[in-house]
């Protein structure tokens, strides 16, 4: 499953967060990457320390903790804290696929990574090219969004960002552990709760309401880890 969520962060919330990514110190994006990313990746970020990164990345989760629809999708049971890279000057990141594994900085823990994330923080006018091309049973999508919109994908998909002409590219990425580790089932879920919520806004009363949602519960008994 591949969804665009709209609009996580504000406007106002954007200027903050690249005002804030303004006064940190930048690295080469290849010191995070695995022996075989390291030959086709090309960009910087922030680092997995850094205060201003740890402090963006906790105000992100905490956006996340709240957002009904990024709940729905992803049923988050870990997330790696989002983490900040830019592209600039044909700067690109070749065809990869994330590491099942992704260790959290500073802490002796891991999560697996069944869904990427990438929150773009750059108006797509602003910049040409820097699309994220991700690879699906469709064929590949071509993703630039608005600034402080996100896309949710998953983990095993084979992507890659393309060459930044013009401009500069700033984005958030990071990763979700789900209490579901199955697309296909988070799928199925994720439908299934879509529909129930627009039945209950549009029939409330209706007794398959309540039906439709003890088989969402049941089925999440079924499948989930907590």
């Amino acid at each position: 499953m591949l969804i665009h969520i709209p609009k996580i962060l504000t406007a106002e919330q954007v200027t903050h967060v690249r005002a804030e990514l303004d006064k940190a110190e930048w690295a080469d994006g290849r010191n995070t990457a695995g022996y075989l990313s390291q030959r086709v990746k090309d960009n910087t970020q922030v680092p997995d320390m850094h205060p201003v990164g740890k402090q963006l990345g906790q105000m992100i989760l905490g956006i996340l903790e709240k957002h009904p629809l990024f709940t729905s999708a992803a049923l988050p049971l870990k997330v790696v804290p989002p983490l900040f890279n830019r592209y600039t000057g044909n700067q690109n990141y070749g065809r990869h696929v994330d590491g099942a594994i992704r260790p959290v900085a500073g802490t002796p823990f891991r999560v697996r990574t069944d869904l990427s994330a990438t929150l773009f923080l750059t108006a797509p006018e602003d910049y040409d090219g820097g699309e994220l091309v991700i690879e699906d049973t469709f064929g590949p999508r071509r993703i630039k969004l608005p600034a402080g919109d996100m896309v949710l994908y998953p983990g095993t998909s084979v992507h890659h960002v393309e060459p930044v002409t013009r401009g500069t590219r700033l984005a958030s990425f990071f990763w979700i552990q789900s209490m579901v580790r199955d697309d296909t089932q988070r799928t199925l879920l994720f439908n299934l709760d879509t529909s129930i919520q627009q039945l209950g806004r549009d029939v409330p009363q209706h007794p398959a309401v309540v039906q439709l949602a003890g088989v969402y519960h049941n089925l999440l008994r079924l499948w989930a880890d907590a």
